[in-house]
């Protein structure tokens, strides 16, 4: 929280629809989509990484409860960018295109993601 009580918006290094690595945690070494990106607490939820069991009661009468598995988020910090044809994780850089654009590019292999 800032002094005028609002949360910090963190910039975060990847994006919803990124494949990315997990680096560290339970399950360091995971390849995973990026689903969704919370910038206010910097956390990520990626595909099938820390899954979580949610028991959930039932709604309506005669229904019965199920138990439902759900991805949690986990802290930006610990995912890296992933390059699906070389295989490898890496840092990424910005550069440009010959038309202009700003896009991101991997130190690694050289790969353009956007």
């Amino acid at each position: 929280m800032t002094a005028n009580g609002k949360p910090v918006r963190y910039k975060i290094h990847v994006k919803k629809g990124d494949t990315v690595q997990v680096i560290a945690g339970k399950d360091k070494g995971k390849v995973g989509e990026i689903l969704q990106v919370l910038p206010k607490i910097s956390k990520v939820v990626v595909k099938d990484v820390n899954i979580k069991t949610k028991h959930v009661k039932p709604q309506q009468e005669g229904e019965s409860g199920k138990i439902v598995t759900v991805e949690a988020p986990i802290h930006s910090s610990n995912v890296m960018l992933y390059s699906n044809k070389e295989k490898v994780a890496s840092r990424f850089g910005y550069t440009f295109t010959e038309d202009g654009r700003k896009v991101r590019q991997l130190k690694k292999t050289g790969e353009i993601i956007d």
